[in-house]
């Protein structure tokens, strides 16, 4: 994906307290679990639901949220289309890993299996 620095710097100034709701109505708006959509953001991120909260709270950007995570080893294993672009294209590193967490949130709001979503052997 060739994205300009504009679009780039957007989305990592953009703070995930604000998207986080989103996720979370997506999700449960097509029968999945808040439970289930925080399993996945650990599964990425490493960050457990207390350490979650946190994060919102501070209202961190994207930015400052994937800098604390500790990116899940089969993360690269993500791929697909997600916002136009294929996700495994995407050469800026912080959009990839924003669009990683779109990617797994849109799949459980489809209702894959939780395995085929965390990517599990």
């Amino acid at each position: 994906m060739k994205s300009t620095s504009n679009h780039d710097e957007r989305i990592a100034k953009m703070s995930f307290a604000s998207v986080f709701p989103h996720y979370l109505a997506k999700v449960e708006k097509k029968g999945r679990t808040k439970a289930e959509l925080l399993q996945v953001i650990e599964w990425l991120t490493g960050f457990n639901e207390k350490k979650l909260q946190e994060l919102i709270d501070k209202k961190l950007s994207f930015e400052k949220f994937f800098a604390n995570a500790r990116l899940h080893p089969n993360a690269h294993l993500i791929t697909g289309m997600i916002c136009g672009y294929r996700v495994e294209e995407i050469e800026n590193p912080l959009t990839q890993q924003v669009r990683y967490l779109d990617k797994l949130v849109d799949e459980l709001a489809k209702g894959k299996k939780m395995e085929k979503v965390l990517r599990v052997a």
